[in-house]
């Protein structure tokens, strides 16, 4: 079972990320589910949502306390939360960011965990270009896609046009396109390097 945390602030999108990354993994023929976690329910307060994704039906429902994926909607969080708390040793992260794992004072996480599953992606710039709203939610999801093989773009797709109506979908699609070749790319220079 592969299970992933969503870390964001509320008016972010985070609930919806997880919703359309269970309904790209359905489309893929697994079985998903989606849930969040909400302290305040305020925009702005920290919020975490779950999925997770099977090739069985899944009867677990309480929150995820070992994730094997990462996705930090907000790096502000990261000095603030334990967002690494319980992270499989061969996890997946992905944050929401220009800045390097140095940069954003996280030299341990990079020395800790395998540095070709560790990336970040600038989801807000991409969002805030092709939307004209801060919401990173889809654009991340196409940075997973990308980062871990684990769900195809194709599908992520497929997940924001059933989410979203047209103008939106197309604006998010084309969001989720621009992150993934950008995690590819990123992929391909830490190969090289």
């Amino acid at each position: 079972m592969l299970q992933i945390r969503i870390h964001g602030r509320g008016g972010q999108g985070v609930v919806t990320a997880a919703e359309m990354l269970s309904q790209a993994a359905f489309e893929q023929g697994h079985h998903a589910q989606a849930f969040p976690s909400f302290g305040s329910e305020r925009t702005g307060a920290p919020v975490v949502a779950f999925c997770r994704i099977d090739d069985h039906e899944i009867r677990l429902r309480e929150p995820i306390l070992a994730p094997d994926v990462l996705i930090v909607q907000d790096p502000t969080l990261l000095h603030q939360v334990d967002i690494f708390q319980g992270l499989q040793p061969d996890g997946y992260v992905l944050i929401n960011t220009r800045r390097s794992f140095d940069e954003l004072s996280l030299t341990d996480i990079s020395a800790r965990f395998r540095h070709e599953r560790l990336t970040t992606v600038p989801a807000t710039d991409i969002a805030l270009r092709l939307l004209g709203r801060p919401l990173p939610n889809a654009v991340l999801l196409g940075g997973f896609a990308a980062l871990s093989g684990l769900i195809t773009l194709e599908a992520v797709e497929h997940a924001i046009r059933h989410k979203f109506s047209s103008k939106v979908a197309e604006a998010n699609v084309a969001g989720a396109h621009e992150a993934f070749a950008y995690v590819q790319n990123e992929m391909m220079e830490l190969a090289h390097a």
